[in-house]
């Protein structure tokens, strides 16, 4: 491929499927434990770091090299999020404050919230993940500050929606390129 000058253009690929897979299956999983149908193990650790983590950063370095503001920061900032989650998860001899804790997420409802906010002109599907992200946020806050057994089954059910859309989107996104059309509505 060239450009007008007939100079050698590099085409890169679409990067976001591999972030919002990274962030979906994850946050799938992890819901799937706040569900109470597993404990925290070293399988979501494993994901948290690897896919949720890593997956991320690369997808939102890739989308810094398209220039997409949007998609390079949250990708970057939420495979931050998730390296920082296990590491809080996984030192046992740093007890997290739940004070700190449910500030963290607190943090992270309104650092959401933002990003919600810009999807307003953009698909559903996105306005649906950001908006469902932003209620997780503040609904695992919350569940550090009061004692409640009914908040980690709501986180469950509202990270099972919000990572099944963030899956969702990235087949949308990968078998609509494949195809040159639109046949999974985003």
């Amino acid at each position: 491929m060239a450009d007008k000058n007939n100079l050698p253009t590099t085409v890169f690929a679409n990067p976001a499927p591999l972030g919002l897979l990274g962030f979906g299956m994850t946050t799938v999983l992890l819901a799937c434990h706040n569900l109470g149908l597993f404990p925290m193990d070293v399988t979501i650790i494993a994901l948290g770091v690897f896919y949720g983590g890593l997956a991320q950063l690369l997808a939102g370095i890739m989308e810094f090299k398209k220039g997409n503001t949007f998609s390079a920061t949250a990708f970057v900032s939420y495979g931050f999020f998730w390296l920082a989650f296990v590491l809080i998860t996984l030192d046992d001899s740093l007890a997290a404050d739940q004070t700190a804790s449910g500030l963290f997420f607190y943090l992270w409802g309104i650092f959401t919230l933002f990003f919600f906010v810009a999807t307003l002109r953009s698909e559903i599907s996105l306005k649906i993940i950001f908006g469902t992200l932003t209620a997780l946020f503040f609904v695992i806050a919350a569940s550090q500050f009061v004692e409640s057994a009914a908040l980690p089954i709501l986180s469950g059910v509202i990270g099972l929606l919000c990572g099944g859309m963030a899956m969702y989107r990235a087949f949308g996104e990968v078998l609509n390129e494949q195809y040159q059309r639109e046949v999974h509505p985003l």
